[in-house]
């Protein structure tokens, strides 16, 4: 048994995101675990009235398993600090920065980790021309899960220069991060607190059956084959333990995160490329998080209640050090 007693949680799922669908697997998912081992859990489908909601329901603390905007961007963390509500998973801070990929380069690119090159761009401007040579990616800037990247290529039927008219998936976006394509192997890696200290579990390699591993690879059934763990050369492996476990630090997040990477096998360990870290990491049955940890003998509702144990310690951290601080100024 991870927690020492049994709580009161709110599951807060859903949302209005594009990742709705993928936040509701993943929030009954979670609430189901928790019932199993004994705790009562309130469902909460993210509306306008979320805040209300919460305050109804008073639980011990609220477990964040929303997927994008506005779960993971911040405003939701926020939100909940305001409330002085318990919650899981990175706090303000770490989401406002993770869910940027431009600033996560920023941040972690001064500090040693490999990122691809880039810039960003207007949408409008890739109508003119191309931002980058071809083949190069285009991805929304405060997106997950591959919602809205394409990767073009002299033969994408985008056009060149690429038609206003065609049919990408970010003619939603304003704004977009382009980066050079980096040929070879999609790996990731996850990141779990435990109460020794922030422990990356291991690296999965992911094959799409056909394309890249874009939003429909990653939650469709049979899309997408899970090598877990990857089979590549240790030191690759332990060079993505080691640079998830420092954007993990270096964010400041909290819970489990998840890092993702590209590999061009050809250039050795020049070839790694740190991509994004998700703060929010999917906990459906088809995702990577609670896979990994299953493989690192970790089970799903023990992931779920190490989740929430970090929050917990947290808490308790902060309540120490607020007194400690009004002792030394009362004394």
């Amino acid at each position: 048994m991870t927690l020492d007693r049994k709580l009161h949680v709110a599951v807060l799922m859903g949302g209005w995101a594009n990742e709705r669908e993928v936040s509701l697997m993943s929030g009954e998912g979670v609430a189901s675990a928790l019932e199993e081992r004994g705790h009562r859990v309130t469902r909460i489908d993210m509306d306008r009235e979320v805040a209300a909601r919460i305050a109804e329901a008073a639980p011990d603390i609220v477990f964040n398993a929303l997927h994008g905007v506005p779960g993971e961007d911040g405003t939701v963390q926020g939100m909940l600090d305001l409330m002085g509500v318990l919650y899981t998973h990175s706090g303000l801070a770490a989401s406002v920065v993770a869910i940027d990929k431009q600033l996560t380069k920023q941040v972690l690119g001064s500090h040693g980790l490999p990122f691809p090159g880039g810039r960003i761009v207007a949408t409008e401007e890739i109508h003119e021309c191309d931002p980058l040579p071809r083949p190069y990616v285009l991805k929304p800037v405060n997106e997950g899960s591959s919602v809205g990247v394409a990767i073009v290529t002299d033969e994408a039927n985008y056009g060149n220069p690429i038609d206003p008219s065609s049919a990408g998936p970010w003619q939603q976006f304003d704004r977009l991060l382009a980066e050079p394509f980096i040929r070879g192997r999609e790996l990731t890696t996850a990141v779990i607190d435990t109460a020794e200290g922030s422990r990356a579990l291991m690296v999965t390699e992911l094959v799409p059956k056909s394309g890249f591993y874009d939003f429909a690879a990653k939650y469709t059934d049979g899309m997408t084959e899970h090598v877990c763990p990857a089979q590549i050369p240790e030191p690759i492996a332990a060079l993505c333990r080691e640079y998830a476990l420092k954007a993990h630090v270096l964010l400041g997040c909290e819970g489990t995160s998840r890092t993702d990477f590209r590999w061009d096998d050809e250039r050795g360990e020049d070839g790694l490329f740190l991509l994004e870290t998700n703060t929010q990491p999917g906990m459906t049955p088809l995702s990577l998080v609670p896979e990994q940890a299953r493989h690192s003998g970790i089970e799903y509702g023990e992931l779920v209640e190490m989740i929430i144990s970090a929050a917990l310690r947290k808490e308790a951290g902060e309540q120490a050090r607020g007194q400690a601080r009004k002792a030394a100024s009362d004394g």
